[in-house]
């Protein structure tokens, strides 16, 4: 990735690689694309006394490695959340690392050809790669409704859950599909030897998952990416070392689980 950065920035490029949703790309996947804990109790799945580990060696080289890449202008941050995509869809920035998601902009709206592929890694470290973590919208029913509104939840996501709804909304939006069959029959149509690349999003989760690359389930995690966000803009401002940031992270972090631990203790 630093070498292809460098040869965008000498080529002309002022951004050449930048990123969204930082704390879920580069700290969060990256931990299980590399099969390393973000959490202890298996990323909270096993108790909400679960505490944060993403200041590990690996973790401090990599967020080092982005703030050497920041130094030299290979990496350009452009800000929280989604913020960096349209970036990418109007030419400013060459590569950027994001949601799947991201496909239908890019169809819609870039006037350039671009390509996807998946998550970058360090090959030295063991079991890399393992697979990614989900993220994206979700659906919630809430308690408290009649009986006959429950019905027709039941009725929409039944209707959701069909392959061929499910499938056209996939390659409509770059969104992974919901069931196996979707895939199947996105795949058995050519979808993805049409649009090379669009499969990548599965094929980077449908691997065997290990205790650390389950996913994700930590009290006031909101809140907790947002400290994230934070802690990493110190990095990339050159007002923080990457394992004083990390160490930050964590340790604020970590007081909100605990906060989050308290406030539910025998309730889950």
């Amino acid at each position: 990735m630093a070498l292809a950065a460098g040869k965008l920035k000498a080529s002309g490029h002022q951004c050449p690689f930048t990123t969204s949703w930082v704390s879920w790309t580069q700290l969060e996947s990256f931990s299980a694309w590399h099969n390393t804990e973000f959490a202890s109790k298996g990323n909270g799945m096993r108790g909400i006394d679960a505490r944060l580990t993403f200041n590990s060696p690996l973790h401090v080289r990599h967020i080092e490695n982005l703030a050497n890449m920041a130094k030299t202008g290979l990496f350009v941050y452009k800000g929280r959340g989604n913020a960096a995509d349209a970036t990418f869809v109007s030419g400013e920035c060459a590569m950027t690392t994001g949601s799947s998601a991201l496909y239908a902009n890019i169809k819609r709206n870039a006037r350039f050809e671009s390509g996807i592929s998946t998550l970058p890694y360090y090959p030295d470290v063991p079991g890399a790669p393992q697979n990614t973590v989900i993220g994206g919208a979700s659906l919630w029913v809430m308690a408290g409704k009649k009986d006959e509104e429950y019905k027709g939840v039941a009725q929409f996501f039944a209707h959701l859950s069909k392959p061929e709804v499910d499938a056209r909304s996939h390659q409509r939006t770059g969104y992974l599909p919901l069931t196996p069959a979707a895939f199947e029959l996105t795949e058995k149509a050519g979808f993805y030897q049409q649009n090379p690349g669009t499969d990548v999003s599965v094929t980077q989760m449908i691997r065997k998952t290990t205790d650390k690359s389950r996913g994700i389930r930590l009290g006031n995690f909101v809140q907790i990416r947002t400290i994230n966000d934070e802690e990493l803009e110190q990095v990339w401002a050159g007002r923080k070392t990457a394992k004083e940031a990390l160490d930050a992270a964590v340790r604020r972090g970590n007081e909100q689980l605990e906060r989050f631990q308290r406030a539910n203790q025998g309730r889950m």
